[in-house]
Parts: structure tokens; sequence; C-alpha cells
């Protein structure tokens, strides 16, 4: 059986963890005068899946592109693996191992399934201006990548459209491309944003397996999802957002009851009454 790196961590907002592999403070970003996102501290343990779940409007998005370098945080710091990654860009985070994935697909999708996974390949001796018009120094790289695109095309039961354009693929198809691409960095974290959205469900089972795997490989894993039912079956542990703010924290069955939780969902007020109220 595997061993639990959580079992002794209390739920709580904020709790530290073991050892994280990503580690927030005081992250904030407004929007208008709106507070969309005010975390004052949360970390995220390696080798697990995390989920990030709140209601619409919580700040789960916003959070992932902030951590993620596609927006600017008006204060805060992060670090990732260690190391500081506060205002640092996209693609030098996924340099690091830090990759995601979003709630409406990015695929290229002019660009063949296989050409979208090549792309994702990091170090690319032939993206270089002067090393292009060298094929020698390129292709035997160029070969590799193609075949780490070929072997994960086939494990995500893909391989048989790597000819086709991106952009004829169903949604969920394109969701399990764009899990697959991201594996092409080998990273060390994937977030992933709302991955069962508008999946059908023999589609959604094939990408909860995939999600399970990763962590089965030593990844570590941080998705927003609203089914509560992928939630309890997969997390190991669950953190709770809402009006931007994390409330809650704990693994599935510490967050199937808790207030705070249920109130956020529901708008069920458990606190006493105002005074003078009717």
């Amino acid at each position: 059986m595997r061993a639990d790196p959580l079992a002794e961590v209390a739920p709580e907002p904020g709790v530290a963890k073991p050892d994280p592999i990503l580690v927030v403070d005081h992250a904030r970003r407004s929007y208008g005068g709106v507070l969309a996102v005010d975390v004052d501290h949360v970390e995220i343990q390696r080798g697990v899946i995390t989920s990030l779940i709140g209601p619409n409007g919580a700040g789960k998005t916003t959070l992932f592109n902030l951590l993620t370098g596609f927006e600017h945080a008006d204060s805060g710091a992060w670090t990732f693996d260690g190391v500081p990654a506060a205002g640092t860009p996209p693609y030098r985070l996924a340099g690091l191992g830090m990759v995601r994935t979003f709630q409406l697909t990015k695929t290229l999708s002019r660009m063949t399934v296989l050409d979208n996974m090549k792309l994702a390949a990091p170090d690319q001796t032939g993206e270089r201006i002067l090393s292009a018009l060298l094929p020698r120094s390129w292709r035997h790289q160029e070969t590799d990548v193609e075949a780490r695109a070929h072997e994960l095309l086939t494990r995500f039961k893909l391989e048989p459209l790597a000819g086709e354009y991106a952009g004829g693929l169903s949604g969920g198809q394109r969701k399990l491309l764009e899990m697959a691409r991201a594996l092409m960095a080998s990273p060390k974290l994937v977030m992933l944003d709302e991955p069962m959205a508008g999946v059908n469900p023999a589609l959604t089972q094939s990408l909860l397996g995939h999600v399970t795997s990763l962590r089965e490989e030593g990844m570590s894993v941080l998705f927003v999802e609203h089914d509560m039912d992928v939630i309890m079956t997969i997390s190991d542990w669950v953190i709770c957002m809402a009006e931007g703010r994390v409330i809650a924290e704990g693994r599935p069955a510490d967050i199937a009851g808790n207030e705070h939780v249920i109130e956020a969902y529901l708008g069920i007020d458990h606190g006493p009454p105002v005074a003078g109220g009717v």
C-alpha cells in the first residue's frame, strides 16, 4: 500500500506540509477594486494529487494563472521546488518542471496532433537560428522527440490521430492531447484546470486514470475540478477557496462535512444571527 505523506497533517487552512513542492505567501490580485485572489499561505505537497475546489468566482483559475506566470500578482511571493517563482514567465517555469493545461484547451488547430506534441519538447537545438541551418546538429534530437511524442500519443490512445489536424479533434480528445503534450516536458508538477469539463463519461474515466497514473509515476498534481465525485475519488488532499481566500483544507472526508465549504457552496450561514435582523 502506498504510504500517505499527509497522514499526520491537520485539516486546517494554510497548514504546513512535510515536503511541499509549491509554497505560496500573500498572493493577491484585484480587478477594478474586486479582490479576486487573497491567499495568505498555502502549500502543495509533493507526490500527491491535490484538488482545488470552490464555487464559481472563487479565484481558482486566477490563482492558477498567477502561479504559472500567465497573470501578474499585485503582491506576494511563491517558490516552486525551492526556487523563487513569482514573476517568472511560463516558459521558464515549464523548464523548471511546472506545466499546466487550460480550462479552454489551447491546442494549435492548424497543426497536426504530432506537431502539437513535438512543439512542447524543451531545449530543442533546432529552434535556435544558427543551429537550424545545420540539420546534423539537431536531427538525432528530433528523432528522439518524435519517438517520445509517439509514445505518449499511444499511452493516451491518440496515436491513430497523429497525422490529423488538432482542430478536428473532439473536446475530450483535445483534453487528452493537452495532457499528453504537457508530459513532453517531463514535469515535476502538472496543473490541470478543469480537465473533465465538457468530456463525455467514457473519456472522463480515461482522464481519471491518466491523472492517477501521474501520481504513481512520482509527479505532483494540482487540479481544479467541480465534479465532487471526481474530487472524492482521486484526491489525496483538497483545498477549498471562496471569495479569493483559502477557507478549508483536508482529506476528501474532512472537506465533505466542513461547514465553511458547505456554506461557500450552498450559501448556508452557520454564524450567529445579526442584531436587529428579522
